[in-house]
């Protein structure tokens, strides 16, 4: 696959796991300074790993949380507490995968994100 059409897989994963609001917010956002960046994750992060056939998006979506969490890395938490919604993760299993969180990364990391998903469930109508 060229880059192009990395690219272009990726944009298309990117808009269906985040939506096209936050996607769209974040092309807008990029300057000439983070222009490489942003085309590194579209091409990399969903053209090449998230558009993978090995797991479902949904599996995609309950892994990243737990590492997001476990990293303590709130902004993109919120973020894909979102997406796992969007990609059919419910929001008993987001409470289970923090409470896995808190099991092997720590009380402190899950606190934190159990306060992160639950902003973004209600935000979301989820709460």
């Amino acid at each position: 696959m060229t880059d192009e059409e990395r690219h272009s897989q990726g944009m298309r994963v990117r808009r269906a796991v985040l939506g096209d609001e936050h996607v769209d917010r974040a092309v807008a956002g990029t300057t000439e300074f983070t222009a490489d960046f942003q085309d590194f994750i579209i091409r990399t992060a969903w053209g090449d790993i998230w558009s993978r056939p090995g797991l479902s998006r949904r599996d995609r979506s309950l892994i990243t949380l737990a590492l997001l969490a476990a990293l303590q890395h709130e902004r993109e938490l919120g973020m894909h507490v979102r997406a796992a919604l969007r990609n059919g993760v419910t929001p008993e299993e987001i409470r289970e995968v923090l409470l896995q969180v808190g099991l092997y990364a720590g009380v402190p990391a899950a606190n934190r994100a159990f306060a992160v998903a639950q902003e973004a469930l209600h935000a979301a109508g989820d709460s």
